[in-house]
């Protein structure tokens, strides 16, 4: 199968677009996916677009989608809107972009969000992103040769989330419970990987963060963020990492792979009641930890 594979869209739809033209995606007649490696909106302002796009394909079975740390932000928002409609603007959610995509994707304005948060998130909840792009998502997808993520696999890691600096393989990381899945998609890929964590026999595909901290720390390629910085695709052993950072760079990564399917799917896991309240304390710690950034991840 071949896999045009992208990640961190955030809502710029003519900048993927672009980056799927260039390679060929809209004329090819052979068998093939498109991988999109989480974050899919905030940020950019072509929300509605690209849930159309992908609502598209998901009809068609041409998509693989996996759930991103800005899926976990927007469910997050809807989820306690009425607080954070309360706070505005001073909301991290509407920093991070939930809230304007919000409001993309329910055609409800600002203010009438302000002031009908539950109606409002009533009507998120019935979208298509909600109704069948959510429910498609997965942790990970993987194939013969690769493993297809957001931030990077779950780990033993110091740190939570992107404040993680430490890292260590856990052999068991396709088992990992929803919290160890949440916070691995705050992960930087690219550090995980030089400290050793990476998959044997198989190279990891990712997003979320930018490509240019690989460039700049591991090939001396510039600035991360100035003279020389370089938001190309990263390719280093064991690890693709992919995040653009479109905000700033106004592009999207794709890159296409020819691999075996396997039978892992990575299906997002659905926990019994008894084992998701045995995560709560974890999953609370996390939600604080993302409440502290204002990524660009």
């Amino acid at each position: 199968m071949k896999y045009y594979v992208v990640a961190d869209v955030h809502g710029f739809f003519d900048e993927m677009v672009k980056a799927l033209t260039e390679q060929g995606y809209f004329t090819d007649k052979q068998p093939h996916k498109l991988i999109i490696c989480g974050d899919l909106f905030d940020r950019g302002t072509q929300n509605k677009e690209v849930e159309e796009f992908v609502l598209g394909l998901i009809e068609k079975d041409e998509i693989i989608l996996i759930r991103g740390n800005h899926e976990d932000l927007i469910t997050e928002c809807v989820d306690k809107l009425p607080t954070y409609a309360l706070m505005g603007t001073h909301s991290h959610h509407y920093t991070n972009g939930a809230i304007n995509t919000i409001i993309d994707l329910t055609g409800c304005t600002f203010d009438e969000m302000r002031t009908a948060p539950e109606q409002t998130a009533a009507k998120m909840k019935q979208t298509g992103f909600y109704q069948k792009i959510l429910p498609a998502m997965k942790n990970y997808y993987e194939t013969q040769n690769y493993i297809f993520v957001h931030g990077w696999i779950p780990s033993i890691a110091k740190g939570f989330g992107g404040n993680a600096d430490m890292f260590q393989y856990e052999p068991n990381w396709r088992n990992s419970d929803g919290a160890g899945w949440y916070f691995s998609r705050w992960y930087n890929g690219m550090l995980a990987a030089h400290q050793g964590v990476v998959e044997p026999n198989k190279t990891i595909v990712c997003g979320h963060w930018h490509t240019s901290f690989g460039h700049s720390n591991y090939e001396g390629k510039g600035e991360e963020f100035g003279n020389g910085e370089d938001f190309s695709p990263y390719r280093a052993d064991g690890i693709i990492a992919l995040d653009a950072c479109t905000v700033h760079s106004r592009k999207v990564n794709c890159v296409i792979l020819e691999d075996n399917d396997t039978p892992r799917k990575g299906l997002m896991q659905t926990s019994s009641a008894t084992s998701q309240r045995s995560q709560q304390k974890t999953l609370w710690a996390a939600r604080m930890f993302s409440l502290q950034r204002t990524p660009l991840c």
